[in-house]
């Protein structure tokens, strides 16, 4: 299971955050910094698995950031690579070169994107084209709805 998923810039800022288990304020915070830490600290050579606390990190640094997941000690960290890739593969289709910016001005389609790929802690959609043709159809109505909603000018 997927506990927690962290996009993390290489300056230490967290750039989304999602937790698929129930924990207070004070924790995700803690969680955040202490894994956050511990990932920019590593060197690039190391493996892309870690073990802390209760869980393995795997993570994968794209550009200047790193998606990290926190999952159980008995997931296969090959597959959680595996999903990490999807989610950035997706991203960058949506929104063409993906870079950092688009996350933090387009974070609600970054999170549409991440709930489409897994709920509840687990992967549930593996086609990267029914996620991208699902976010076509959810701004085709997003934009049929702005274009109904628009007053008339008198001018």
């Amino acid at each position: 299971m997927i506990h927690f998923v962290l996009l993390i810039s290489r300056q230490g800022k967290a750039r989304l955050t999602r937790f698929y288990s129930p924990y207070g304020n004070k924790e995700k915070t803690r969680i955040v910094r202490e894994a956050s830490n511990l990932i920019l600290s590593r060197p690039a050579k190391l493996c892309n698995f870690v073990e802390w606390k209760n869980y393995k990190i795997v993570y994968r640094r794209y550009a200047s950031l790193y998606f990290m997941f926190g999952v159980d000690q008995d997931d296969n960290e090959l597959i959680t690579l595996e999903v990490i890739h999807s989610f950035v593969e997706i991203l960058d289709a949506y929104f063409g070169n993906v870079c950092e910016l688009d996350l933090i001005f387009h974070f609600h389609k970054a999170f549409y994107i991440l709930d489409e790929l897994i709920i509840a802690g687990e992967h549930q959609e593996t086609s990267k084209q029914l996620v991208l043709r699902t976010l076509r159809e959810q701004d085709a109505q997003a934009d049929a709805a702005n274009t109904e909603s628009k007053p008339l000018s008198l001018f």
